[in-house]
Order: C-alpha cells, then structure tokens, then sequence
C-alpha cells in the first residue's frame, strides 16, 4: 500500500508537469519515462543487487519498495499523463486568473478530476506488485520476509509437488487480485481509453 500512494503521488505530480506546465524539457522528460516502460527488470538486476548489498538495503521491504516505486513510475506517469491532457485548459486559465497557483490548480482541479486515473494507475499498480515474484526473490533472503508469490514456490519439491496446498495457496494469492479487478473493471477500461486516446 505504501509502495501504491508513493508512485501515485510522485507520479500524479510528475504527469502534471508534463501536460500541463510549460517548461522546456517537458517533452524530453515525458520520452525518458516512456523509455523506462521499456526497461525489463532483468536487464537491471544484478547492478541493483549488487549497489543495494552495499547500501545494506537486501532483505529488506523497505528496500524492496526501492525498485517496485521505480518500476511502477513510468505506467503510473504515462497513464495520468493523458487523463491531465484530456482536461480542459479553460479551467486551468481560470483558475489562475482567480489567483490559483500551481499547487492549487493540481490538488483543486486536476486531482477531483482524474480520479478514474487514480483508480486504473492504482489498479495497475497494485496487481503488478502483488504479483510480482522475481525482485522478492531476489532481493528478500528471510523467510518471513517474503512476499505471497515467493512462498508458492516452497511447495515445488525437487522431487514431488504438494498440489492440493499450493492449489489451496494459489486460490488465497490470487483472490484479492480477482475481487479488485473485478469491482473496477468498468473504472479500468474507461480509464485506459481516455487517457490513452484523448491524450
């Protein structure tokens, strides 16, 4: 949850930016986020083990939430980037002429209104971080320190596999991904439309 309100956040922040202030490396800052879309986490492991070893931030969550905020950015960015783009920029006029500054006019303005935004970024953000399984298997070395994905593969034995538990195991891991996505699905394919396209 932490890991969900930071990227929200900075990346809200961020996305306004982008569409909505001028300012000369807008766009140049809008292509560095896409093309950290494109980055696989495996090209980036073992410098980020080894740099976190050193940092003393392995086995660790806190330093687990390291690369999860950082590799939830870019989605998180390109998503609200479109939905704040696909506002009008009347309100914005004149919200300033009514002597709104830029803090007011992103948290009275552009956040109400984006909140189908919050909800696919967060969305996504969420099942992709719940599911995740190689950065928490990497970087966490404490049993109880891993995250529900890891511990699915305790029971895959070199020898025999306990089906009826890790079937068991699966249902309890992938039951809160099924209920979110499907109290909000309508919210997720309306947000990714609209701020895909308009933008």
């Amino acid at each position: 949850m932490l890991t969900l309100i930071i990227s929200l956040f900075f990346g809200a922040m961020a996305a306004f930016a982008i569409a909505r202030m001028r300012w000369k490396l807008s766009e140049f800052m809008h292509t560095f986020f896409l093309i950290g879309m494109m980055v696989p986490v495996h090209c980036v492991l073992i410098p980020l083990f080894v740099r976190f070893a050193k940092l003393g931030l392995t086995n660790s969550q806190g330093g687990l939430m390291i690369p999860y905020i950082t590799f939830s950015l870019p989605m998180t960015i390109f998503l609200l980037t479109g939905f704040f783009r696909s506002m009008p920029g009347e309100m914005f006029e004149a919200a300033a002429i009514d002597g709104c500054g830029i803090y007011g006019c992103f948290f009275r303005i552009a956040l109400p209104l984006c909140r189908t935004g919050f909800f696919v970024s967060g969305l996504m953000t969420f099942i992709n971080n719940w599911n995740e399984l190689l950065l928490a298997m990497v970087f966490i070395s404490d049993p109880m320190k891993k995250t529900l994905p890891v511990t699915l593969t305790y029971f895959v034995g070199p020898y025999a596999t306990n089906y009826v538990q890790m079937f068991a195991a699966i249902i309890i891991a992938i039951a809160p991904t099924v209920v979110v996505y499907s109290l909000f699905s309508n919210q997720i394919v309306e947000g990714l439309t609209t701020g895909a396209v308009k933008g």
